[in-house]
C-alpha cells in the first residue's frame, strides 16, 4: 500500500529532496562510553554490541560502496545518506569526528550525512562541528531514549537521565539539527500506560523523527541472562500492534516515523519468534492501522 497512516520516511525525503534515497549503515569502529568504563560497563541491557551493521574490517568507503552497489540494482537514479549507526559515534575526538565525516560527505551521489549516538557524548566542539556540517547539507542525530520514565533507564543500564535527554534535544535543536528518537515498546515491567506517556514526551521535544522497536532477546545479551532468570512476559503481536496504534494516534503529525518494527538477526534471536518475517509483520501493522482507520496525530 503505498498510502501510509503516518508519515512515513521514504515520503519525507521524496518531498525533501525529489528523488529516492536511501540509508547506507556504516560501522566507523567507535566505542561507547557505557561499555569502556566512562558511563558504565557491558552496555544497555538489550545490546548486541552492534553486529551486523557494517564491517569494521573494511574502510567505510568500501563499506559505503558494497551497499551502494546492492541498492543500486534496485533504485539506480537513487542518492545516498551514509548512516553511522554502530556504537557511539559522537564518541571521539573532534578532530577524529571531523574526519570521518567529511569523508563520508565527500562520497559520491551523497546528499546527506545521519550519526547515531548517546545524549551524553557530546561536547561544545561536537555542537559546533555538527551545527557548521548542518549548514552545508542535511543533517540528522538519531539518539536512543527507549523510555521517559528514569527508573527503566536505571534498570535498563542506559547511563543517563530523562533530564539529560531533554538538554541534549534542545542544544540539537536550538542549532536547528533534525532529531530522530528511538523507543522500545514491551520493556520489563512497564506498563502499556506508560509507553504512551514516552509518546507523549516525545511530542514535548520537538524532535523530527521517531523509530519504534519491539523489545527482543538476543544470545550473549544481559537481557538474555536476565530473561532465563525471570521469564518476564513479552508482547504478543497483536498487543504490540494494538499499543503501536494508540502511540501513533498520539504522535504529532509532523513527527517522520522512521521504523515501525525491530529487525532482530534471526539467527540469536530467542524471543519473541514472531518477530521472524520482518515483510510479514509490517503488512500486518500496514492492515491494523488501515482496518481501524488510525491516523498519525488524530488524538494528540
Amino acid at each position: 500500500m503505498k498510502e501510509k497512516n503516518y508519515k512515513s520516511l521514504d515520503e519525507f525525503y521524496k518531498k525533501k529532496f525529489g528523488f529516492k534515497v536511501c540509508k547506507v549503515s556504516l560501522d566507523a569502529g567507535f566505542d561507547c562510553p557505557n561499555k569502556d568504563g566512562s558511563k558504565g560497563f557491558g552496555g544497555c541491557i538489550f545490546c548486541n554490541g552492534s553486529i551486523g551493521i557494517g564491517d569494521k574490517d573494511l574502510s567505510l568507503k568500501e563499506q559505503f560502496m558494497q551497499v551502494k552497489d546492492t541498492l543500486y540494482k534496485k533504485w539506480p537514479n537513487a542518492k545516498f545518506i551514509p548512516f553511522l549507526e554502530a556504537n557511539t559515534n559522537t564518541y571521539a575526538d573532534v578532530k577524529e569526528l571531523r574526519k570521518i565525516y567529511e569523508e563520508l560527505l565527500d562520497f559520491d551521489e551523497v546528499v546527506g550525512l545521519c550519526i547515531s549516538t548517546r545524549c551524553d557524548a557530546f561536547t561544545g566542539e561536537i555542537y559546533d562541528l555538527l551545527e557548521e556540517i548542518n549548514q552545508k547539507t542535511y543533517l540528522s542525530i538519531e539518539l536512543g531514549l527507549q523510555s521517559s520514565f528514569d527508573e527503566t533507564l536505571k534498570f535498563l543500564n542506559r547511563g543517563h537521565t530523562v533530564d539529560e535527554f531533554t538538554s541534549c534535544v534542545r542544544e540539537l535543536r536550538r542549532r536547528k539539527i533534525d532529531v530522530v528518537v528511538h523507543v522500545i515498546n514491551g520493556l520489563p515491567y512497564e506498563t502499556e500506560e506508560m509507553m504512551i506517556e514516552t509518546i507523549k514526551y516525545v511530542n514535548s521535544l520537538n524532535v523530527q523523527g521517531i523509530k519504534f522497536h519491539m523489545l527482543f532477546i538476543e544470545e550473549g545479551t544481559a537481557l538474555a541472562e536476565l530473561y532465563d532468570r525471570e521469564h518476564f512476559t513479552l508482547l504478543s503481536q497483536e498487543e504490540y500492534v494494538r499499543i503501536l496504534g494508540k502511540q501513533l494516534e498520539m504522535l504529532d503529525k509532523a513527527v517522520v516515523v522512521h521504523r515501525l518494527l525491530s529487525g532482530p538477526d534471526n539467527k540469536k534471536l530467542i524471543e519473541p519468534k514472531w518477530l521472524v518475517g520482518k515483510f510479514k509483520n509490517l503488512n500486518y501493522i500496514e492492515m491494523f492501522l488501515r482496518d481501524h482507520n488510525i491516523k498519525q496525530g488524530q488524538k494528540k
